[in-house]
């Protein structure tokens, strides 16, 4: 099943990240990591309809598309020339999707505006939403754990998830992000250093990591 699950989280208590909550029948359910099918972490289930807002931001890595909600919450971030494949991404989490133009909330603009000048930490001020697998829901609220200027192997998230074996999984989960940049998706990195892929273009990737600190 699938369920959104809200972002802005450092917090180790937090709900999202402490189980998987379920929402057939009204109980809450954590899975073993012995018991996750593959299928589980990749496939989704179609949502009601949804309206989303559409706007666009001017970076020093191209304009990025930002979608949210009435509530101001950030759904999705992607960049102009892989709109496809945030629509893609939109459609699968979602199922039917219409975006609408609307303004981003001045907050949201600022805090992101003020990364790319530099100040990293204004990330953690923005409010986000996604919905997923609960095995992708796990993977996405933990991105943001791995601090800006460093990088963690897939195989090392893979772990601390408590799914060793899952290294694949977590790849696929990672690729899926819908929040490119405030989801960190650019932080995990292969097990020997090399930057393996990125749903924006390994150019961005490499960009987000230096001017975190990292030397790639």
């Amino acid at each position: 099943m699938m369920e959104e699950g809200v972002g802005h989280c450092k917090d180790a208590g937090c709900a999202q990240c402490r189980g998987i909550r379920v929402d057939a029948g009204g109980g809450k359910v954590k899975v073993s990591p012995r018991q996750i099918d593959f299928r589980e972490m990749t496939m989704a289930v179609p949502k009601t309809p949804r309206i989303f807002n559409l706007d666009r931001l001017k970076t020093p890595i191209g304009t990025a598309l930002l979608v949210t909600d009435d509530d101001g919450v950030l759904r999705a971030l992607d960049w102009d020339d892989y709109e496809a494949r945030m629509l893609d991404l939109l459609r699968l989490h979602y199922g039917a999707v219409t975006l609408r133009d609307g303004r981003l909330p001045h907050e949201l603009r600022d805090a992101l505006s003020g990364y790319f000048k530099g100040d990293l930490d204004r990330l953690d001020e923005i409010k986000w939403r996604v919905a997923g697998t609960p095995f992708q829901q796990k993977v996405w609220h933990a991105l943001p754990k791995i601090p800006a200027g460093t990088t963690m192997s897939y195989g090392a998230l893979a772990a601390k998830l408590k799914v060793p074996n899952a290294m694949r999984a977590v790849g696929h989960a990672n690729g899926s992000n819908p929040i490119s940049v405030v989801v960190p998706c650019h932080r995990l990195i292969g097990a020997n250093g090399s930057l393996v892929k990125y749903g924006g273009g390994l150019e961005r990737k490499r960009w987000l990591l230096r001017h975190e600190g990292v030397e790639v």
